[in-house]
């Protein structure tokens, strides 16, 4: 291989006498070009064809270590188009994303999303579950988050109006094996081993139909309900309707597992403090105190919603939004030949509020003021 050999590198002639590359030169011999090279050693300085030197193993694996690390970098220079400027913990499987991306930023509804990319090649976090088999290192590895958003300052605590920072919020808890033989997740192993000024891809625009936008003039109520990070499209919804000066209820709740999971707490606590109309309700269905789970689909359909609103929310003047665990959601399923709709088990959200009169959102051709986006 030409230049395998440089200037002042160490070798190991045929004879096993050590030395030092003085220079080169390629002459033709035998009807083939190789490369000669100048060698001095104790006994003297001569020349010898690349194929009769060795190169210490050390500095082969160096050499070939530093190759692969051009390599990467390469490939990160021509596929990656944003920084990380942030991440902020809840805890170690949890954590904020704050990506900026290179240049201008796309624009986005609240309620969209994008994706991000990290290739093939980059490290996984320790102790998570192993590839098999492992992912090409060339692949870029994607998944499509939804856009989230800080809604208040961190320094000042002003609000902030959704889509006007320069960076893009992500929402993102670290999938593990859960032990029922899924194959290992591809990107969240890899997201949270980076660190804050590390690269990757991140979608060139927004995009989703699950969007604030489906609100009519007349709403009065909008509930958002969200399990785990399903809460994160939301976040740029509440930011937009009270940047708006939305004067009706607004209502956010959210199940996870622990109150350790509730990300944004401290945030929906700061809102309730400021707007009176502003209400969160955080439902956690495995901490050990808990006496009764209780999920969104008993939450509204036990009254509980009623109570805390005053008033059970009309079907005419109300937007339900809900983000997360198709269990949660039970999105109706038609028979293909008999063109007969169902409802899935276990019991969801949807099959709840239809029986209290409000339908859900089945297109542009029959829309509803119950709009979902599943998770997964």
């Amino acid at each position: 291989m030409p230049l395998v050999f440089r200037k002042g590198d160490p070798v190991r002639t045929e004879s096993g006498e050590t030395g030092e590359v003085l220079g080169w030169r390629v002459c033709l011999e035998g009807g083939k070009w190789f490369f000669f090279y100048e060698v001095e050693t104790p006994s003297g300085t001569f020349e010898a064809r690349e194929d009769l030197l060795i190169l210490p193993e050390d500095l082969i694996e160096a050499r070939l270590e530093a190759e692969e690390t051009r390599k990467k970098e390469s490939a990160r220079a021509a596929e990656y188009n944003a920084s990380i400027v942030s991440i902020q913990y809840t805890h170690d499987d949890l954590a904020v994303f704050r990506v900026k991306p290179d240049g201008a930023k796309a624009t986005y509804k609240p309620g969209q999303y994008t994706t991000l990319g990290l290739l093939g090649f980059e490290s996984r976090l320790e102790g998570t579950q192993k590839e098999e088999p492992p992912t090409d290192g060339t692949t870029m590895v994607r998944r499509a988050y939804s856009i989230s958003h800080r809604i208040l300052d961190d320094e000042t605590g002003e609000l902030v109006p959704s889509g006007q920072d320069d960076f893009y919020e992500f929402y993102i808890v670290l999938v593990r094996d859960n032990g029922e033989g899924n194959p290992a997740p591809g990107l969240t192993p890899r997201l949270f081993a980076l660190k804050e000024g590390n690269r990757l891809q991140i979608g060139k625009k927004a995009t989703g139909h699950y969007t604030s936008e489906l609100m009519g003039e007349n709403t009065k109520t909008v509930i958002l309900g969200g399990t785990g990070t399903g809460e994160a499209p939301h976040m740029s919804m509440i930011s937009q309707l009270l940047s708006d000066g939305f004067e009706g209820d607004i209502v956010c709740i959210e199940v996870a597992r622990f109150r350790h999971d509730f990300g944004y707490l401290a945030t929906h606590k700061k809102l309730m403090g400021r707007y009176p109309n502003y209400h969160y309700v955080g439902l956690s269905t495995r901490d050990p105190d808990i006496e009764k789970k209780v999920y969104i689909q008993g939450y509204i359909g036990d009254g509980m919603l009623d109570e805390l609103l005053g008033y059970t929310p009309e079907v005419e003047t109300t937007h339900w939004f809900f983000c997360g665990n198709p269990k949660m959601l039970g999105v109706p399923q038609t028979d293909k030949e008999t063109g007969v709709e169902s409802y899935p088990t276990p019991l969801g959200v949807i099959e709840v509020l239809e029986g209290l009169g409000h339908t859900a959102d089945r297109g542009r051709k029959n829309p509803g003021n119950i709009h979902y986006e599943e998770y997964w």
